[in-house]
C-alpha cells in the first residue's frame, strides 16, 4: 500500500513536468545586423506598416483636392464645406488650412482667411513648398488688413 501510494504521489508530478514541457515556445533569434551599415532587413510587420499609409489622411487627401478644384470652379462655399470634412477625418493634414484660408480669401472674410492660414504654416512648417506658398498667401492677406 505504501509502494503504491509513494508511486501515485510522484505520477501528477512526472504528468504536470512533461505537459508543461511540451508547452515551450522556442523564440527565433533576432535577425544578425548587417556589418557594412546598410539598411536593415526589413520584417514583414514593418513592410506591411511602411506600405499601408493611413485611410484618414488618404481621405483626407481626396476631399482637399475636392476642396481645390471646387475653389478652381470658383465655389468657395462648397470648398469650404469638403475641407471641413477632410479636416475632421484627420486634422493634421495642412494642405486643408491653407485651401480653406484660400476659401475664405475669396469670400472676402480676411479674418477667417488669417487664421486659417495661420493654421496651414504650424502644420506646413516642414515642408518648404508649401511654406513658400503659405508665406505668399499671408502677403496676399496682409495687403487686406492694412
Amino acid at each position: 500500500m505504501i509502494y503504491f501510494r509513494q508511486r501515485i504521489g510522484w505520477f501528477p508530478l512526472v504528468w504536470i513536468c512533461m505537459s508543461l514541457s511540451g508547452c515551450a515556445t522556442v523564440m527565433p533569434a533576432p535577425a544578425p545586423r548587417p556589418l557594412d551599415g546598410s539598411a536593415a532587413v526589413k520584417t514583414e510587420e514593418s513592410i506591411s506598416t511602411e506600405t499601408k499609409p493611413d485611410p484618414r489622411a488618404t481621405a483626407s487627401l481626396q476631399f482637399t483636392e475636392q476642396g481645390r478644384i471646387l475653389l478652381e470652379r470658383g465655389r468657395p462655399d462648397d470648398a469650404i464645406a469638403i475641407l471641413e470634412q477632410a479636416l475632421s477625418i484627420y486634422p493634421n493634414n495642412g494642405q486643408n488650412y491653407y485651401y480653406l484660408a484660400e476659401a475664405w480669401l475669396t469670400k472676402g472674410d480676411i479674418l477667417q482667411a488669417d487664421e486659417w492660414n495661420r493654421l496651414a504654416k504650424t502644420y506646413l512648417l516642414d515642408d518648404p513648398d508649401w511654406t513658400k506658398r503659405v508665406r505668399e498667401q499671408r502677403v496676399r492677406i496682409r495687403k487686406f488688413i492694412k
